[in-house]
């Protein structure tokens, strides 16, 4: 569950890192530069980032899994070889 939660996190905090790590590599450092969020657009960051982890979880909610009807076979050991799960 803790990795679910970290994952959705780090989408959501992506833009913003990507803007700071953009910010410090194009910007002339100057004696009186103020820090790196006090001119950001936190809000548009914290638009595109929710909508980064509601596209990610919409997609991966739609895409994965079986269909109705179908069972799945978890991974088995046999004869010392490991088969992977599958849906038949």
């Amino acid at each position: 569950m803790i990795r679910i939660v970290a994952e959705n996190i780090l989408l959501f905090l992506l833009p913003t890192v990507i803007y700071i790590a953009y910010i410090c590599m194009t910007r002339e450092e100057k004696p009186g530069a103020t820090r790196v969020l006090d001119d950001a657009p936190l809000i548009w960051l914290f638009v595109a980032g929710a909508a980064l982890v509601i596209a990610t979880l919409v997609i991966f909610g739609s895409i994965s899994g079986g269909k109705p009807g179908q069972v799945y076979i978890p991974t088995v050991l046999k004869d010392g070889r490991i088969e992977p799960g599958r849906i038949e």
